[in-house]
């Protein structure tokens, strides 16, 4: 990872939220994935937005170095706490980059913070139930933190300040998706930011809903493309035998927002 000019804690909507700004120029917002942290979801996209950005990554509600509140999870909850921490740092408008989890985040920002929103990149976003295969619903009914998946688990203990948060972690993730619930269309529709949306053609959000989010996003685009479920930012559970620096798709993400 590159240097970072700044980071620290800032005391937003009862949590103490974990924040890492890198590099200068106009303000990029990575929102991570569910289960994760800056360094697992972004560790290998943030030195190259930094070059010609001020990247700001930051961790959500009980994940990472980010303190947990006595409520469960929403992405309703984590898009006014992100704003908040904008707010904070005197960031009035912003591009996004959200993946997975963080995609549907960043979702709810455009939806109930629009002004801060200038562009957003959705990386896997979930808007529907019938966006993922039947059987995710099923088994996130009976998630285990033994089936997280080793490196999420590790790159948690890594930086965490108490490693029994891991277990928080889980249980809040795991009852958010249970809980999950249809974004309503004319929420979606309603929606007037330039949007990119990424998905892979093996991920587990399906490219038929991805299509279908597009569709309803005006204006938006959307690039499908090779791998699984985080390829396109090398997320960490990608980086196998046979990663490819190349199949990380920065260079399509930085057109976007630079037109």
């Amino acid at each position: 990872m590159t240097t970072t000019t700044q980071k620290g804690y800032a005391a937003v909507n009862g949590i103490n939220m974990y924040y890492e700004i890198y590099g200068a120029g106009e303000p990029l917002v990575l929102v991570h994935g569910g289960g994760s942290t800056i360094e697992t979801s972004f560790e290998r996209v943030i030195p190259a937005f930094a070059r010609n950005r001020q990247v700001i990554a930051l961790e959500l509600q009980a994940h990472g170095r980010t303190s947990d509140r006595n409520a469960d999870s929403s992405f309703e909850q984590d898009a006014d706490d992100v704003t908040a921490l904008l707010l904070q740092l005197a960031i009035g408008k912003a591009d996004f980059l959200g993946f997975s989890n963080g995609a549907t985040t960043v979702l709810q920002i455009a939806i109930r913070h629009p002004d801060i929103v200038r562009k957003m990149i959705l990386g896997s976003p979930l808007t529907k139930r019938n966006g993922i295969p039947s059987w995710f619903w099923d088994f996130m009914q009976q998630a285990t933190l033994e089936q997280v998946p080793e490196l999420l688990k590790a790159g948690y203990l890594k930086v965490a300040p108490d490693p029994a948060g891991l277990q928080v972690m889980h249980d809040r993730d795991a009852r958010r998706m249970v809980h999950f619930r249809d974004i309503p269309d004319e929420l979606i529709g309603a929606i007037k930011k330039p949007t990119l949306i990424i998905v892979a053609d093996k991920d587990i959000i399906t490219p038929e809903h991805a299509l279908e989010l597009h569709r309803r996003i005006e204006g938006s685009e959307l690039a499908i493309l090779p791998g699984i479920h985080g390829t396109y930012i090398g997320e960490v559970t990608t980086v196998g035998a046979d990663f490819d620096e190349s199949d990380i798709a920065v260079p399509l993400m930085e057109r976007f927002l630079n037109r």
